[in-house]
């Protein structure tokens, strides 16, 4: 499974392009979320991940709270307790809101150390991410969080020891790799890593324990190029999740028990197409440098995914995942 976040634009890339060559006719379903938040008409990231995770409208900054503050239970939390593998990708930071909202449980999403320490408690059997010195240079107590995920049992590496992707793994051990020591600069390496991340998870969570297993994968690049009003930045990362979305694709063709659902958790930017542009030339126009109310498509495909057409909150994408995993 699939739950992607930040930015409009990432949703639209996973069933075209590079992947039209792959026969997507067979269980896909297209459907619309809206993505207000319990206290604003426009949702950040905490309140719109939380949604999605948890299945309740909550405040932006807050994530895996309700309006109260008060913990709500995760759809990855809920499958673990019921003996599903879990999987988190991310080319941001493993404490940026998008991931954190399966994980954590936190009045404020800037809180980066304290997000850090839910990995912890929250057991996830496939961690590639950012966000290393969280997890091992932290200034508000003295915990090294990487030598902990060692001593839980972890697989851990990182960019400074070893290339992602290479070498084997022990797919009975859990595993963990780090990025980047923050945010990602190197854009090219993300786009790789991203893409070589959605070619191992599959096949590790599906030889990990009992063939069942939940994986949110989040391409954090697009928000960022909407971010910065980069029309340009947008397109390239588009075309990088379109192929690495490929790949999850390939293997539920493969696989037929599989459902893959690619959405985001807001739009960011407000970025249209404008007159003029043609397929090869692109004139993107921006109205703003923060997230937008706009509408979020839903792309499904696999088994039972005609239940994510129509227009809904993005609350009922919960329900709808919690539905097809029988929790």
């Amino acid at each position: 499974m699939i739950g992607d976040g930040m930015g409009l634009q990432q949703v639209t890339a996973g069933m075209y392009g590079n992947n039209d060559k792959l026969n997507l006719e067979r269980s896909t379903s297209i459907g619309f979320h809206k993505s207000y938040s319990a206290d604003n008409l426009i949702a950040d990231s905490a309140a719109s991940g939380t949604a999605m995770a948890s299945g309740i409208k909550t405040n932006n900054g807050y994530i895996g709270v309700d309006e109260e503050g008060l913990p709500v239970k995760t759809i990855l939390e809920e499958a673990k307790e019921k003996g599903i593998s879990t999987g988190i990708i991310t080319n941001a930071s493993f404490t940026f809101s998008t991931p954190a909202a399966f994980v954590a449980h936190t009045t404020s999403k800037e809180d980066q150390e304290n997000i850090a320490s839910f990995y912890l408690e929250t057991e996830v059997d496939f961690l590639v991410g950012g966000g290393k010195k969280y997890f091992d240079q932290r200034t508000s107590d003295s915990r090294n969080l990487y030598r902990e995920l060692e001593s839980a049992g972890y697989q851990v590496s990182d960019y400074s020891k070893t290339e992602f992707g290479k070498g084997s793994f022990d797919f009975n051990e859990n595993y963990a790799f780090f990025l980047s020591n923050d945010l990602q600069d190197d854009i090219e390496k993300s786009r790789k890593d991203l893409f070589t991340a959605c070619q191992l998870a599959p096949s590790f969570l599906k030889n990990h324990g009992e063939g069942e297993f939940f994986l949110m994968i989040e391409d954090a690049m697009i928000d960022r190029a909407g971010l910065e009003n980069d029309s340009d930045f947008i397109i390239q990362e588009i075309i990088n999740f379109d192929k690495a979305i490929g790949e999850i694709l390939k293997f539920a063709q493969q696989d037929r028990e599989t459902l893959v659902i690619i959405t985001g958790d807001h739009e960011t930017g407000g970025y249209a197409i404008n007159p003029g542009s043609t397929r090869d030339t692109i004139l993107g126009f921006f109205v703003s440098t923060q997230p937008t109310a706009s509408l979020i498509p839903v792309f499904a495909y696999g088994p039972g995914s005609e239940s994510f057409s129509g227009i809904y909150d993005n609350t009922d994408l919960y329900r709808k995942m919690k539905s097809a995993l029988g929790l």
